[in-house]
């Protein structure tokens, strides 16, 4: 190829970038346009693919009727929404309105529901509009708690407090927040998809507002191929969190652990209810992350990629903690061993855990502000989660961590009959 046949070729190639119309430009355009078209089918085919083939099913519900609250023993779910209430009802009447408001909207937003088309465009929308015209309940769990502070004057209440409920005190490693800590009322939101639980939020604010106000509120969630998978959740630290837990099937030992019977003597219209500890933990990720494998299987007492206890193989596996009475294998101090020690009995820890990660945000010191939502059931606050706090005080595992927020509540008893509402026998005993 000689030297005017590169310049010609040149000049050729130049004419077509610079010309719009040349036949080298059209031609060019011409193919990428079929490019790009071909490319826009698979797009829209592999879309149309995909919505076809959704595997979660938005329609399950779980019945809100019964004589315990559902979203205690509940399976656990990949999204929660925890949230504390001031209540700014002026009166008994008015604060028995607010339970039936929130009983009312239970009900609604558990079950599949078909929306109207609102036509009324002078006025604001009746509802968020975030799940579309058809609201599928997603495995939606609402979950109604009260404080001790409810128990104040305000209402004439004092002699209904369920006995072992207490604002929550300050425990040696905590460093709390008084804007996380405390209300009136707790609210827990649990489903499948993040849309769910923001949505019930925003409905129940949206119809109760005249009578309470959030006094704070922490986004929660679990690994979902964890929950898909029906495996134990792993938390932020890495490991599973929730091994130890008592089987929600057995219900003579959700009875002795969780739900309140007349063998606790508490009050007659406590039946049926549970005390909820929820402790806001945040951790030193950073910290953790440079931590060496072997200190922290042994903070936890438990390998770390199984899950099983130290020396063993598998996850369920039975500790045999009077088989090591020296600490050699299980450290005394780890977290496992001060927890549920299994000496002299299983369950020495008289509660059913369920918790949440949560991720919120950077700290002004540039770490990462994520950690854990503890959450624990029990029908006795000092046997379950107040003994077990204190076995924990001073643990290895303290050095990564520290609680901010929370607070003591007391679930309420179920809806068991029609004219039922959430607090009724508290009212009305």
């Amino acid at each position: 190829m000689n030297k005017n046949t590169l310049t010609h070729q040149s000049e050729t190639a130049t004419t077509a970038k610079d010309n719009p119309a040349s036949p080298a430009r059209r031609h060019g355009m011409k193919m990428l346009l079929a490019g790009s078209l071909g490319m826009t089918g698979l797009g829209i085919s592999n879309t149309a693919s995909a919505a076809g083939t959704c595997s979660h099913d938005y329609n399950q519900a779980v019945d809100y009727w019964g004589r315990h609250q559902a979203g205690v023993i509940t399976p656990d779910t990949k999204e929660a929404i925890f949230v504390a209430f001031n209540v700014t009802a002026r009166d008994k009447t008015q604060l028995q309105q607010l339970l039936q408001l929130i009983s009312q909207r239970i009900a609604f937003l558990t079950r599949p529901q078909s929306l109207r088309a609102d036509k009324t465009d002078q006025l604001p929308p009746p509802e968020s509009g975030l799940l579309g015209q058809n609201i599928a309940p997603d495995s939606l769990t609402i979950t109604v708690a009260v404080g001790a502070s409810l128990f104040d004057q305000r209402f004439g209440l004092a002699q209904q407090k369920p006995k072992k409920l207490i604002p929550m005190p300050r425990f040696p490693n905590d460093r709390l927040e008084k804007s996380w800590c405390g209300g009136d009322l707790s609210i827990q939101f649990c489903a499948n998809s993040r849309e769910s639980v923001i949505y019930a939020l925003r409905d129940i604010i949206h119809h109760c507002n005249r009578y309470m106000v959030p006094l704070w509120k922490m986004d929660g969630f679990l690994p979902a191929r964890d929950i898909d998978h029906h495996s134990t959740a792993i938390n932020l630290f890495g490991f599973k969190d929730g091994t130890g837990n008592a089987a929600i099937t057995d219900s003579k030992l959700m009875n002795e652990l969780v739900w309140v019977t007349a063998n606790n003597h508490e009050p007659a219209w406590c039946l049926g209810g549970s005390y909820q500890a929820i402790r806001m933990i945040r951790f030193n990720l950073e910290f953790w992350d440079r931590t060496p494998l072997e200190d922290q299987e042994n903070d936890f007492g438990r390998y770390k990629s199984s899950g099983a206890p130290i020396g063993m193989k598998h996850e369920m596996d039975d500790p045999q903690m009077k088989r090591d009475p020296h600490g050699d294998r299980i450290l005394f101090d780890s977290h496992m061993r001060r927890a549920e020690p299994r000496i002299p009995e299983r369950h020495v820890a008289k509660l059913r855990r369920r918790s949440f990660s949560y991720s919120l945000g950077v700290l002004p010191s540039g770490q990462l502000d994520m950690g854990l939502i503890f959450v624990a059931y029990q029908n006795d606050l000092k046997k379950g989660f107040i003994d077990t706090q204190n076995r924990l005080n001073g643990e290895p595992l303290e050095r990564y961590i520290k609680p901010f927020g929370g607070g003591f509540y007391f679930v309420l008893p179920g809806m068991a009959r029609d004219n039922d509402y959430l607090g009724k026998q508290l009212l009305e005993s």
